[in-house]
C-alpha cells in the first residue's frame, strides 16, 4: 500500500511540474512575440527550445499557434519537432517498459 501512495505522490509532482513549465513556456513565447513587435530585446531561441526540452513542448506549440510566433523559422521548428519526437519516444518507452 505504501508503494501506491509513493507512486501517486510522484505523479502529482510530475503533473504540477509539467503544468508550471508549460505555462511558463507559453508565457515566454507571448513575451517574445510582444518584444518582437516592439523591436525590443528578445528571448533567445535557445532559451525557448530549452524550455520545450525540459517539458514545455505543449506550451511551446500552443504559443507558436496562438501568437503566430516563429512560424517562418524552419530551423527553429525542426528543432522543436526533434524535441517532440524525443519526448514522445521517451513516454512510449516508459509506458511500455515500466507501465507508469
Amino acid at each position: 500500500m505504501e508503494y501506491l501512495k509513493e507512486l501517486y505522490q510522484q505523479h502529482i509532482v510530475l503533473a504540477w511540474y509539467l503544468l508550471v513549465i508549460n505555462f511558463l513556456t507559453f508565457f515566454f513565447y507571448g513575451v517574445d512575440k510582444a518584444k518582437s513587435a516592439a523591436k525590443a530585446w528578445r528571448i533567445s531561441e535557445r532559451t525557448l527550445l530549452i524550455m520545450a526540452l525540459v517539458g514545455g513542448s505543449i506550451g511551446a506549440m500552443t504559443g507558436i499557434k496562438l501568437f503566430r510566433h516563429k512560424t517562418q523559422k524552419n530551423s527553429f521548428l525542426a528543432w522543436l519537432a526533434i524535441i517532440l519526437i524525443l519526448q514522445i519516444t521517451l513516454v512510449y518507452f516508459l509506458i511500455t517498459h515500466y507501465a507508469i
